[in-house]
């Protein structure tokens, strides 16, 4: 999924062939959005997205980094192995503006990044690569809401009693080549939880800049974060934003992580990555 397309792209990781689902339409009915088109401001924004269990069976959810009042919606797709998929996009400005009320979490300017589908709730992750604004830092933070009240959010945003945020944690995700690493997403290899960040010199939460690369980490149930530089073939490291992460069933070894070039003319791309050490 990109953060400046309308269209998810479901991809088999034995063939590596894809096929895409379209999503609603955006301003003047336009799906790609970017500076060469002049219509970046338009974009859904959906940054972070997982698997969760619906009262239909698995959905895949997405949702808006929320760093602007256009991205603050989250879009749904029951029964996406189907032929036509139920694909909803839900207007969901009050939960974004009671999530951007925890400060803890939000920081000086909400980017959210990452979002993690665990047992009776959704993790999401917050990226803090803004300036300070009015007293606040900007933070890297983890905060979970309720399945059941998110889902029933989702059905009624405007009946429903909004999820409360709970459980949040800060995160000191340090640097590479001098740039702040923020968190850009989070997948389960087993029993590991592992999050993927980009070192990135930003203004703020909706600006691009230099990247000097991307980590893969864990964070343990006990104990300090740790983390590898992603590196090359050759053991180079690289300068890619990774802005994804996905692990395949029953494989510890490995994982998929997708790169955002933050170039309207080139396509993200899909690496297969090796994890050596101790990753338990």
């Amino acid at each position: 999924m990109q953060d400046d397309a309308n269209f998810v792209a479901l991809v088999d990781p034995r063939t590596g062939l894809a096929r895409s689902i379209t999503l609603p339409a955006g301003e003047e009915g336009k799906r790609h959005f970017d500076d060469l088109r002049g219509n970046k401001k338009h974009k859904l924004d959906l940054e972070a997205c997982c698997t969760i269990e619906g009262p239909m069976g698995t959905m895949l959810l997405a949702l808006g980094s929320g760093s602007r009042k256009r991205r603050r919606r989250i879009v749904t797709i029951e029964s996406v192995a189907a032929r036509r998929p139920r694909v909803s996009l839900i207007d969901a400005e009050s939960l974004y503006v009671a999530l951007e009320r925890v400060p803890h979490f939000a920081g000086s300017d909400m980017n959210i990044e990452g979002a993690l589908g665990l047992p009776g709730a959704l993790r999401l992750f917050t990226r803090g690569n803004g300036a300070a604004k009015d007293g606040r830092l900007p933070v890297n933070a983890t905060g979970d809401l309720d399945l059941h009240a998110l889902l029933a959010y989702l059905a009624s945003p405007e009946a429903a009693t909004i999820p409360a945020l709970h459980g949040v944690t800060q995160y000191e995700l340090g640097t590479l080549d001098a740039l702040p690493l923020g968190f850009t997403d989070a997948a389960m290899a087993g029993s590991t939880l592992l999050y993927t960040a980009a070192a990135e010199a930003s203004k703020g939460a909706s600006d691009d800049g230099r990247v000097s690369g991307s980590v893969i980490g864990i964070i343990p149930a006990k104990g300090a974060l740790r983390y590898a530089p992603i590196t090359d073939e050759r053991g180079r490291g690289t300068t890619d934003k990774v802005e994804g992460i996905v692990a395949l069933p029953g494989r510890t070894d490995r994982v998929l992580v997708v790169v955002d070039p933050d170039d309207p003319t080139r396509p993200s791309e899909l690496c297969d990555v090796s994890l050596g050490g101790d990753w338990g």
